[in-house]
């Protein structure tokens, strides 16, 4: 859904990376206290049935996508400054990155933990991204039909704003055309 210049004004308003006439500009963090902050994330790669045994017996053409996945979402958490322009380079102090193998694919968590003037969310969320994407790249050979879905802040603590935790997620809408690929790949 489009919304019109009004109502996109009055939002540009409370966003802090924005400054008078829609400018984009990193936010000064220099005034703000150094604390201890922590976020978590999650996503998740829907996988068919035949790939994600493979995956299960560590029998794919590439490798063992799981703990290579951990690694690339450890390194990409550190670079994410990099990834997202407007993101403070931050000294994080603790990286971790989580596999789980469901029956329709993989979970993957992310806990990042900085002292610092503002929040890890970003570099929880880019763990979790670039994991998702290597677990992809490893198993493109096997199901290119793979679907990277639900990538979410799961928690957020420390900084000003407080604590937040995010309830539940609703289940992601399923399309009609998605149902019968998924049903096609059984």
């Amino acid at each position: 859904m489009c919304r019109c210049a009004h109502e996109e004004s009055k939002s540009v308003k409370k966003l802090s990376h924005y400054r008078k006439g829609a400018e984009v500009a990193m936010v000064d963090v220099t005034g703000k206290s150094v604390t201890s902050r922590t976020a978590r994330a999650r996503g998740f790669v829907r996988i068919g049935r035949e790939a994600l045994a493979q995956v299960r017996r560590r029998n794919t053409p590439k490798g063992n996508p799981l703990e290579i996945a951990r690694i690339a979402g450890i390194a990409a958490a550190k670079r994410t400054a990099e990834w997202i322009p407007l993101c403070h380079p931050l000294p994080l102090t603790h990286i971790d990155v989580t596999t789980r193998l469901c029956k329709n694919g993989i979970e993957l968590t992310s806990r990042v933990t900085a002292t610092a003037q503002t929040g890890v969310e970003m570099e929880a969320l880019v763990a979790v991204s670039a994991a998702a994407l290597t677990i992809y790249d490893m198993c493109k050979a096997l199901d290119k039909a793979m679907e990277i879905t639900d990538i979410y802040l799961v928690e957020k603590i420390g900084g000003k704003s407080g604590h937040f935790l995010r309830e539940s997620p609703a289940p992601a809408p399923r399309h009609a055309a998605a149902k019968r690929q998924r049903r096609a790949r059984r």
